[in-house]
């Protein structure tokens, strides 16, 4: 873990050099950040999924699954517990940050380096769940109303949730991919761990820390680094679900605030300071808590 968190943190590191140098401007950024989601992570995931499967490993993807929902719908449940008197805008924020990590963008990098293709996986259907609600519950909390046509367009034609079906199609039927084609997905998905990290120390480039922590932030990465993942950890060692399964969760629901939180917050005007906030202070947290996370699972 020591190894992987230093390769990432180096990599985070070029990533807001590239930014410093000027060798990538605020364009450059977009179309990087759209490469990884639009190409580098299908890609990855499909590949994750070319793995030899047995009545096991699909019992574990199911039960990934079913915890994921699970997250899901306690994200909601505590947002609207405990940020019914927030002042409204913060309120829309840190309701969203609760329900749509950064587990795209660096759990799946994160879960690869610890727990192999099949932890990819796993993450890979463990984000399932999240990628609807950010386009339904997510959407919901800025705009107080949901298009389901648009937001069933959306879900069903999101690459990441294409890559997905896919590759459980090519994992449950045993179906090789030619080599000519195999070959370039591999290379292609084998970007997404340096893409994403770079990608990561661009949006973190340039902010003072310092003028961005206060009390309602540190609540919120309380909640969403500690508290959230120590209650699914808590489920998991009740339910006595498989090491690797719990493992691959409690990472995932332990990732900081996703990085269109800030996005949905400049396109409905709702306090995009405040959400950026949640963003860079979270995602910068998150290199202590995910290490610690991590110990805490090797113990048990």
């Amino acid at each position: 873990m020591l190894s992987l968190q230093v390769t990432l943190f180096l990599l985070i590191i070029v990533g807001a050099l590239m930014k410093h140098l000027h060798i990538v401007n605020a364009e450059g950024q977009k179309c990087l950040n759209d490469l990884v989601i639009y190409l580098v992570l299908p890609c990855n995931i499909v590949k994750s999924f070319l793995i030899s499967s047995d009545g096991d490993i699909l019992r574990q993807f199911g039960l990934v699954l079913v915890l994921s929902i699970g997250v899901q719908i306690v994200s909601v449940i505590l947002g609207k517990i405990l940020y019914r008197n927030q002042e409204p805008t913060e309120a829309m924020n840190l309701k969203y940050g609760l329900i749509c990590s950064n587990a795209g963008f660096l759990g799946n990098p994160v879960a690869e380096g610890l727990y192999g293709s099949v932890g990819l996986a796993m993450a890979s259907v463990y984000l399932i769940p999240m990628r609807i609600m950010m386009w339904s519950s997510g959407i919901a909390v800025y705009t107080k109303s949901t298009n389901w046509k648009s937001i069933c367009r959306k879900v069903l034609t999101h690459p990441c949730i294409i890559a997905c079906v896919l590759g459980i199609l090519l994992m449950g039927t045993g179906y090789q991919l030619p080599e000519v084609i195999e070959k370039p997905l591999t290379y292609i998905g084998n970007c997404n761990t340096a893409l994403s990290m770079m990608v990561i120390g661009m949006i973190l480039y340039g902010n003072n820390l310092l003028k961005m922590v206060d009390g309602k932030v540190l609540c919120y990465c309380l909640m969403r680094l500690v508290i959230m993942p120590l209650l699914l950890l808590f489920v998991c060692q009740l339910l006595k679900m498989p090491p690797l399964v719990t493992g691959v969760c409690v990472t995932l629901t332990a990732m900081p605030a996703g990085a269109t939180t800030s996005i949905l917050a400049s396109k409905y005007q709702a306090n995009e300071f405040f959400a950026t906030k949640l963003v860079l202070v979270s995602t910068i947290l998150s290199m202590v808590t995910i290490p610690a996370w991590q110990m805490v699972l090797g113990m048990l």
